[in-house]
């Protein structure tokens, strides 16, 4: 029997490029936090718009980072999503705040802007909406809802570049924006993330804070004529980002709009196919105000178990994915927090019924034809 090719969830669209950058890092023999990494954060910020961009170890790093600077900790509450990855709530924690959950628009997969109001407190601090598969949140709404109860509005845009709302790139409209770089993103540095933010006073502490609370990084101590005596001026934690890290950053930025132009090309043909099966619902597409950045492809199926689906579709050499499962069906925060089946029904409901199949740079229109196929054929066995 002929053996099937094997499409890949996702893969890195990396090549001689960011070999050949990488290896110019290795032979300057200055790895770590350097000149690569400011070169990064200032065409990150250029492209984006914003007026601060802070490199970053991962989007986890970014998220609390944010926080800490935003003044919010134990015994305060952040409002965001269930429907996200743990990082998310995670992140919440490591301050000591409470992550309180707000149920889904099951259309957008994106926070209930409708649900947010009432679930705010006295010690409610922040909102930290999460842009799901990289559709954008409705951003004005939420600035609104922040400037009338005095919130902090940290977007999680780990799915997010180059996402737009009403003609401007997510990372430029939240007071602070956090964005991933692990393999699987848009753009990789296989790990890593960013915060953009436009507000002055917040930039300089999120730069000390990185690195340990110091006042001048290596980079800046080698640089200049005071070789070794620095500040330690804040608290401090270790989520540097390295020049290798920033030299992928930098090719994988170049070619940034040319793998969302495939990615779209992609999820046209998925989109017009897929719409053939009354089984399927493909993802909500908008118009104006906003533009998807189109990290994840998730169909939503109406019949059978969806379980068994995936599991025919590995069959068939097909690798997916599902994303994802609302925390508080985790044991972790519903011993944490009292939060059971049932609490958020939209994401219940999603979740048995998602599944993300392959998008990436490195797909053909062929393959993606072969994932239509595959799928007609298990929905013709049902």
């Amino acid at each position: 029997m002929e053996q099937k090719p094997f499409i890949p969830f996702s893969r890195p669209w990396i090549d001689d490029t960011e070999i050949e950058a990488v290896s110019e890092v290795l032979a300057s023999k200055w790895i770590s936090t350097g000149a690569r990494v400011r070169e990064f954060e200032r065409a990150f910020a250029e492209y984006l718009g914003v007026r601060h961009a802070i490199a970053v170890s991962s989007c986890t790093a970014a998220l609390h980072l944010s926080l800490v600077v935003s003044g919010i900790g134990v015994g305060d509450e952040v409002i965001t999503t269930p429907y996200t990855f743990t990082a998310t709530a995670e992140a919440i924690r490591y301050v000591g705040a409470k992550p309180v959950f707000v149920d889904i628009d099951p259309e957008t997969l994106n926070i209930d802007i409708t649900k947010i109001a009432p679930a705010i407190t006295s010690r409610t601090k922040a909102i930290m909406p999460v842009h799901i598969a990289g559709l954008s949140c409705d951003m004005d709404a939420l600035r609104e809802i922040c400037q009338k109860h005095n919130l902090v509005l940290i977007d999680d845009a780990a799915h997010a570049i180059p996402a737009e709302y009403n003609g401007k790139y997510i990372g430029s409209l939240g007071d602070l924006s956090a964005f991933s770089f692990y393999a699987n993103k848009n753009m990789t540095t296989a790990e890593g993330g960013m915060i953009t933010t436009n507000n002055d006073s917040l930039a300089e502490p999120l730069r000390t804070m990185r690195l340990h609370g110091i006042d001048k990084d290596a980079w800046a101590r080698q640089s200049g004529r005071s070789i070794w005596r620095y500040e330690i001026t804040t608290e401090g934690y270790k989520y540097n980002m390295t020049d290798i890290q920033a030299a992928m950053g930098l090719c994988q930025l170049m070619k940034l709009n040319k793998q969302h132009e495939r990615r779209q090309n992609f999820v046209q043909i998925y989109q017009s196919e897929l719409a053939k099966f009354p089984q399927v619902s493909t993802p909500f597409v908008p118009d104006n105000p906003a533009e998807h950045a189109w990290h994840l492809y998730i169909i939503q199926l109406h019949t059978g178990n969806r379980d068994d689906f995936v599991e025919s579709l590995r069959e068939a050499n097909i690798e997916c994915s599902v994303h994802y499962i609302p925390l508080h069906l985790f044991e972790f925060y519903q011993k944490q927090y009292g939060y059971s089946v049932g609490d958020f029904p939209y994401a219940e409901e999603v979740f048995e019924r998602v599944i993300s199949l392959p998008l990436h740079p490195g797909l053909t229109e062929s393959d993606v034809h072969l994932v239509i196929d595959a799928i007609g054929k298990i929905l013709r066995l049902r």
